[in-house]
């Protein structure tokens, strides 16, 4: 089988020829392996990160999941709508800063964050310009020269895919499991409740109206994305229960009414949430169940709660395995993760939220190597 095979016949709940394999390494470890600087992706965009994703997942070769990389957007929607310029307001060797502004009235209003390009990093977004010694409102900037043009829309799923080829399956996002995204946002949310009840009910017609769209396309995504990272960190179970579940279901039905898996990536805290998607939706695929401190989750103890109705997604340590351990750290913690959720399938072998940065290739290549030749269902 390839990769995609592989892929197609685990989210069906059927038995492939080996558990897949699938880390996060996300964006930290494509783009260092493309020798330039984070910000010339990030903000100048002289590479896709999908493009530099995807390059990484033929060098290690592994099976991947690709889930919204390829930020396919639609007019008829609003979804191009952007009224905010964005503009340098520093740089130095290290880093690049930039803000916002819109115009109102013939005046230029500023967003009071900025976010912090860096060069051997990601990006750091929603600072306040205090911490880096800046004042709220610029007394000089420069435009952001040289933005890379790329296509979007279908144009841009289809290149996505033609790139991926029979390496894995690429999402795309439709949904969401967190409404509640800050601490202000949790305070407004019990003074006025109201409030969110009507937004969550908007992003649910809003979202229905965008899977209908996707799956008009000549050129479909392979999976729908319908995450959130940290759904559990500023909503309470009861709170994801009553704002996020309502839509996260709603898009999981939709999804298997026309037959394509839907999946859920959210890190942290994910026990109580893997028990609500599993018992009370239609969702195909969850992860990264992260174990502690970052999360709360047992990959053995979920999959015998819950493996028959969800196919599972994690869950090494990235940062005490995957970074810091050895090559055989890595392996016997795969060769565990598989003895505790392979069984009868329904198990995709991965990671915790994304690999860092310097994780060492030859971790990645034993994790791969260690799901081909150990794992066996």
């Amino acid at each position: 089988m390839n990769s995609r095979e592989r892929l197609i016949t685990v989210l069906k709940g059927e038995i492939p020829d080996h558990v897949p394999v699938s880390p996060d390494i996300s964006q930290m470890i494509p783009i260092r392996r493309t020798g330039l600087p984070y910000w010339d992706i990030y903000l100048y965009q002289r590479i896709p990160k999908w493009k530099a994703y995807i390059d990484s997942v033929k060098y290690f070769g592994f099976d991947s999941l690709m889930d919204g990389f390829a930020n396919i957007q639609f007019e008829e929607l609003g979804e191009f709508y952007n009224p905010w310029t964005e503009v340098i307001v520093h740089k130095d060797q290290l880093k690049i800063i930039t803000q916002k502004y819109r115009t109102e009235k013939n005046e230029k209003v500023w967003e009071p964050l900025v976010s912090v390009y860096h060069r051997d990093n990601p990006p750091s977004w929603d600072v306040h310009p205090h911490l880096v010694k800046l004042p709220l409102i610029p007394d000089r900037y420069e435009p952001v020269e040289d933005v890379s043009q790329w296509p979007t829309g279908e144009a841009l799923l289809k290149w996505v895919k033609e790139e991926m080829g029979n390496h894995g399956l690429v999402g795309v996002t439709c949904g969401t499991s967190i409404v509640l995204k800050n601490s202000e946002m949790v305070y407004d949310f019990y003074d006025n409740p109201d409030k969110y009840y009507k937004k969550r009910d908007e992003l649910i017609e809003y979202y229905e109206k965008r899977l209908h769209k996707l799956m008009s396309l000549e050129h479909k995504p392979d999976f729908i994305g319908t995450g959130g990272s940290g759904s559990l960190i500023f909503q309470t179970p009861e709170i994801f229960r009553e704002l996020a579940l309502p839509i996260v279901k709603r898009v999981a039905k939709l999804c298997k009414q026309y037959n394509i898996p839907s999946h859920v990536h959210s890190c942290g805290p994910q026990k109580e949430m893997v028990k609500m998607l599993a018992e009370e939706t239609e969702l195909t695929v969850i992860d990264p169940l992260e174990i502690p401190p970052m999360g709360d989750c047992n990959l053995k103890e979920l999959k015998k709660l819950y493996g028959d109705k969800i196919v599972l997604k994690g869950n090494l340590h990235t940062t005490e395995v995957m970074l810091r351990g050895s090559v055989q750290d890595v392996t016997d913690a795969c060769k565990r993760a598989i003895d505790d959720a392979a069984e009868g399938g329904k198990f995709i072998l991965s990671t915790g939220d994304q690999c860092g940065r310097d994780t060492p290739d030859e971790n990645l290549f034993a994790m791969i190597e260690t799901a081909k030749t150990y794992g066996r269902y």
